[in-house]
């Protein structure tokens, strides 16, 4: 280990911090700890809710319009494609165990600087579509009540949905663990129940045919988008009881069940064959075949809550992220605020609650949630490069971890070539206005070593 990973490895006693007073003289101060709750089943959750949204209720249609029968194992090789930043992301996760996830690679292998662009690409990343997603949800719940598709109601609906995933989040880490696990019940059952339903009353022989390579070409980006999300399980690592051993197994695993999941959904919808020409309720179509009006609605309603759950994973991880950056002295000191009843980052909380309602009100936020995923993909390639970074400077690179770094950054560079002009603009606003905060509000001291393995 070099002398200076070896001096971050050194944290200091849990809830203080250390910093120089006017006088010179040096002190430590008492700050809030956030107490782990958290376990392995938890912990998996977080990249479960980060990657399963409305994209699994939208790609079957999608896919099997482009490729036909070889969509299961598009979703196939897609996993496989994803699974080197996902190990990336896991051989990282055993390295540390406070919060804050990509900064703290970005900042151990590169810098503060470098540190706070892996942390503010995310976070901007996520803020910028949870309203997007919220309204998705709207849609979905439409459906069901018509009065949502007022644009009144509808930015209402959006705020209160909004404001209440703020309140539970505040309560506390085991209140939000446990809604989400109730959320994961909801929208996972009814898609059983689908797939359950196709080698009951489906085709199960869909048959297997291979495409030419310029159709897979147009839906190929889709499949790499069905897995982003999983790294939120890195951010509120400082409120696990076991990170460094429970991180890189729930990444690992949630992966692989993940993509077993969307493959066989996607071969249920084609063992039904549904005629419906929406592709968005593409799978409510196929439940009306074959599990009637029930089947239908329980889809719709597993539509909502996948994509809330998916907002809700977002609103839980990422105040962790900014807190662990205010704990890095990347941020201002006031987003360190702790509730004392509930031992929640409650300024954070607050704060990106506050800024997902303010989005929901803007209109033409496509561009935005495009933009949003080209500045997730700087995050990727940062914290990909940090693994073998770190094992070089200590001298244990190992090749299969070059190697997937490797091949998960040509991965993320590939997505990014595939956006248009208009998000290329937006994405360097949202960098150069992190920039820009960075130098007005990243003065302060850090509280917390990087406690690097």
């Amino acid at each position: 280990m070099s002398a200076r990973l070896a001096k971050l490895a050194l944290p200091l006693p849990t809830g203080q911090r250390a910093g120089f007073g006017f006088t010179g003289e040096f002190r430590m101060e008492k700050t809030a700890a956030l107490p782990r709750t958290v376990g392995f089943w938890g912990t998996a959750l977080f990249p479960v809710n980060g990657m399963i949204g409305a994209g699994i209720f939208a790609l079957p249609a999608v896919l099997a319009a482009g490729v036909g029968s070889f969509a299961p194992w598009l979703m196939l090789a897609g996993g496989i494609a994803f699974m080197p930043l996902a190990l990336c992301y896991a051989w990282l996760a055993r390295r540390f165990e406070n919060s804050g996830g990509p900064v703290l690679y970005g900042e151990a292998a590169f810098g503060r600087f470098v540190g706070f662009q892996a942390g503010w690409a995310r976070y901007a990343s996520a803020i910028v579509t949870a309203a997007a997603n919220t309204s998705v949800m709207v849609a979905y719940l439409a459906a069901l009540f018509p009065a949502l598709a007022d644009p009144a109601w509808e930015a209402v609906t959006i705020a209160a949905i909004l404001a209440a995933i703020t309140i539970i989040n505040l309560v506390g880490m085991k209140s939000a663990v446990g809604t989400l696990g109730v959320m994961t019940m909801f929208k996972v059952l009814p898609l059983g129940a689908l797939v359950i339903s196709a080698l009951v009353a489906g085709n199960p022989g869909i048959g297997f045919g291979i495409p030419a390579f310029t159709e897979v070409e147009t839906v190929v980006l889709l499949t790499f988008y069905a897995f982003m999300g999983f790294e939120a399980v890195t951010e509120p690592a400082g409120e696990m009881r076991s990170p460094r051993r429970d991180i890189p197994l729930a990444i690992v695993t949630m992966v692989t069940a993940v993509t077993a999941l969307y493959m066989a959904v996607i071969w249920a919808y084609l063992a039904i064959a549904p005629a419906v020409a929406n592709e968005e309720n593409a799978l409510a179509g196929a439940a009306l075949e074959t599990m009637g009006d029930i089947g239908s609605i329980a889809i719709v309603v597993a539509a909502a809550f996948s994509i809330a759950a998916n907002n809700f994973n977002g609103s839980t991880t990422q105040p962790r992220l900014i807190y662990g950056m205010a704990q890095r002295g990347m941020l201002p000191r006031w987003f360190l605020g702790v509730s004392p009843r509930f031992g929640t980052p409650a300024n954070a909380i607050i704060f990106t609650g506050v800024a997902s309602i303010a989005f929901g009100m803007w209109e033409g936020f496509a561009v935005l949630a495009v933009a949003g995923t080209l500045i997730r993909l700087v995050t990727y390639c940062i914290c990909a490069a940090a693994l073998p970074t770190l094992e070089w400077r200590e001298g244990t690179l190992r090749p299969l971890h070059a190697l997937c770094a490797a091949l998960a950054i040509a991965v993320s560079v590939f997505v990014a070539l595939q956006v248009n002009g208009q998000a290329v603009l937006v994405f360097a606003g949202l960098l150069a206005i992190g920039t820009l905060f960075y130098f007005l509000a990243a003065r302060g001291q850090p509280e917390t070593e990087l406690p690097v393995a």
